[in-house]
């Protein structure tokens, strides 16, 4: 059965698109104000036992406040993810049309691993690329897959984050193009199954796969309000995040299911979760998931 892990997509930067993001972080959401909120949720992650951390480059400061919080014992311990390929560029600001930037060159590799390595205080134990999708030149870059697989020959495992509803045809064209990659960040929910065949092919093969978005960016949480979902939840007396955590859990393929919480309360719910069958009756169609998804504004 997978563990749980604290992934930082929502706290390293004041605009994120899950629900109510705007409610959940200080009023002033300044850099002082999400430093101490995510110190404070990974010292809770940390006494509950949870010891998988995950952040990105494009996370605006997540990487530096995951470095800041890491002693040598806990570093010891724990296993930190990070991601490389996209760049922040809203200046901390929530209120912008353009919050990331995708680029998977080598030359954005050869910057950004620099800058992990100072944020964090040294190598993260995994190093994804940001979105990979089937047809993003990095899977024939040549140079750029031998830069790879020189850094896995230091210790740090590599491979790649999936999005959008042809996450499965990404992954397989990457489980058989001769790739260095061994790891996989993926998006899977009970509202978004489908790219759930090609983790199990790649746990099969030996790769380390995080489900990331178990709650569906507060679409499986009592923010929504009453939905069908939400309803199951209510009437089995379990809370729908932790229902939704606790079916991701149940994948036995996966390694680590990752909570974006934002506060204390959500972090104690989705460390509380329960497992209730397959629950394959609120399964929708990846092209309408992600529509809905890409219509989420950042908050």
């Amino acid at each position: 059965m997978a563990s749980i892990g604290l992934g930082l997509a929502a706290l390293g930067r004041p605009g994120y698109i899950n629900l109510g993001h705007d409610e959940d972080l200080p009023p002033r959401r300044a850099v002082e104000d999400l430093r101490v909120r995510t110190h404070e949720l990974l010292e809770q992650a940390w006494l509950a036992g949870v010891r998988y951390f995950d952040a990105a480059r494009s996370y605006g400061l997540a990487e530096e406040f995951l470095g800041e919080w890491l002693t040598p014992e806990r570093r010891s311990q724990l296993t930190v993810g990070s991601k490389w390929g996209y760049t922040y560029v809203a200046d901390w600001r929530y209120d912008v049309d353009t919050h990331e930037v995708k680029d998977h060159s080598l030359a954005t590799f050869e910057r950004q691993w620099p800058e992990t390595l100072r944020a964090l205080g040294g190598p993260p134990d995994f190093y994804l690329v940001h979105s990979l999708t089937s047809d993003s030149p990095a899977l024939e870059d040549k140079r750029l897959l031998d830069r790879l697989r020189e850094l896995t020959h230091s210790g740090v495992r590599v491979g790649l984050s999936t999005s959008g509803p042809r996450q499965a045809e990404t992954l397989h064209k990457a489980l058989s193009s001769g790739t260095p990659f061994s790891a996989v960040q993926a998006t899977w929910n009970v509202l978004e199954t489908s790219a759930g065949d090609a983790l199990a092919e790649a746990h099969d093969a030996g790769w380390f796969v995080v489900i990331k978005e178990a709650v569906a960016n507060g679409r499986l949480t009592a923010r929504v309000g009453e939905t069908p979902f939400n309803e199951f939840a209510h009437q089995h007396g379990v809370a729908p995040d932790a229902l939704a955590i606790g079916a991701a859990v149940a994948q036995p393929w996966a390694d680590v299911v990752l909570s974006g919480a934002t506060t204390t309360a959500q972090l104690a719910s989705n460390l509380a979760y329960r497992t209730d069958g397959p629950l394959t009756e609120f399964v929708q169609q990846p092209e309408e998931y992600w529509t809905e998804r890409s219509g989420l504004p950042w908050i």
